[in-house]
């Protein structure tokens, strides 16, 4: 039988609201990382030459909310440097929640049927939307990672990565 279909099926794997689901608990369990991390070693500890991890949070931030923000028709921010803006552990967790927020306000405002459109983000990385989520993602992760490592070396036990 020959099908007479001629227009592209489109399979839904995740929806915007499963997706928000998933990075609300990787959000949740970077701020429990940042948490978990003595006041001086937050802003001075490093190793092999990687950045402090509140320059790698700070960096998250700026990438994530800032890029959300400009794919629901905002300004970007500026994303180069990631210049940290607490002084303090409680300080960046107030900044995180703030950040957090705005994240997930500004994702709800994405229509589901434009995450295959293809963007310029912040002015220079192309994809999809949807690629570029990822991409943050991935970022967050990543950094994640790279505390843990610091957590770890300063004989800290960090959160479950899997508790999300």
């Amino acid at each position: 039988m020959e099908s007479l279909n001629t227009k592209e099926k489109i399979v839904t794997v995740i929806n915007p609201s499963e997706l928000l689901d998933h990075w609300q608990g990787h959000r949740g369990l970077t701020r429990r990382v940042i948490e978990a991390f003595p006041e001086k070693e937050f802003f001075e500890y490093s190793i092999g030459g990687m950045r402090p991890a509140a320059q790698l949070i700070q960096e998250i931030m700026d990438v994530s909310t800032g890029g959300i923000r400009e794919m629901a028709g905002g300004e970007a921010g500026e994303i180069a440097g990631h210049t940290v803006k607490a002084t303090s552990i409680a300080d960046t967790l107030a900044i995180w929640d703030e950040n957090t927020a705005e994240l997930f306000e500004n994702l709800a405002k994405i229509p589901a049927d434009k995450f295959h459109d293809r963007i310029l983000s912040f002015g220079q990385y192309e994809g999809t939307i949807w690629e570029n989520i990822f991409y943050f993602l991935d970022n967050e992760i990543h950094h994640r990672a790279q505390a843990y490592v610091y957590l770890r070396s300063l004989g800290i036990e960090p959160p479950a990565f899997w508790d999300r």
